[in-house]
């Protein structure tokens, strides 16, 4: 009798891991069919594997959770898309020197396993959304090399303050505004906060 509930049980569990990673394999997908790829560097992403877990480029968790996505100098152009922040295992997204245009979305402030938000090099532009500043596990957030614009939201800073935030790079875009020097961060939008035990 406890045999046939076991079994239940153990494929109720397999449908649930399946369709998770299925979704965020449609995810993935979805952004794949936005970008120009003429190195075909996402060639293996394939929408008819469920499981994004086995594409290049891609790291999971042992639950098949997607966890990083490296694309670092990929030759990539194209959009960030909104749903990009309902990968919420995400904790690597390193999207640099590339061509990646486009606004930052801000559903991104929604992946709050973030540890490294790496966009630098790219043709990025528009404001930094204030949604980042719910990144609180972020560490690194290098976003150089673009042509963002407007003020530093100062949720960003506030994750400086509190110490969770080792390195920030912001040079090389068109931003405006300084902090002020009574802050007790006290550095211009263009520097590079290193961690201080590094």
């Amino acid at each position: 009798m406890g045999s046939p509930s076991l079994l239940f049980l153990f494929l109720a569990v397999l449908a649930f891991v399946t369709v998770d990673c299925s979704y965020e394999g449609d995810v993935l997908y979805a952004w794949k069919i936005k970008l120009e790829d003429p190195n075909n560097v996402l060639k293996s992403w394939d929408s008819s594997l469920a499981n994004p877990c086995t594409w290049s480029h891609v790291t999971c968790n042992s639950n098949n959770n997607v966890t990083r996505v490296d694309l670092g100098n990929a030759g990539l152009s194209g959009p960030l898309i909104p749903d990009l922040g309902n990968l919420t295992f995400l904790q690597y997204f390193e999207v640099f020197e590339n061509k990646i245009n486009g606004s930052i979305p801000s559903e991104i402030g929604k992946l709050l396993k973030l540890v490294s938000l790496d966009l630098k090099y790219n043709h990025l532009s528009g404001f930094i959304p204030e949604s980042l500043g719910n990144l609180t596990s972020l560490r690194f957030m290098r976003l150089n090399h673009n042509n963002l614009t407007g003020t530093v939201p100062k949720e960003i800073f506030q994750l400086i303050g509190s110490g969770n935030l080792w390195t920030l790079d912001l040079s090389d875009n068109d931003l405006n505004g300084t902090v002020r020097a009574t802050n007790p961060i006290g550095f211009a939008i263009t520097t590079v906060i290193q961690d201080p035990k590094a």
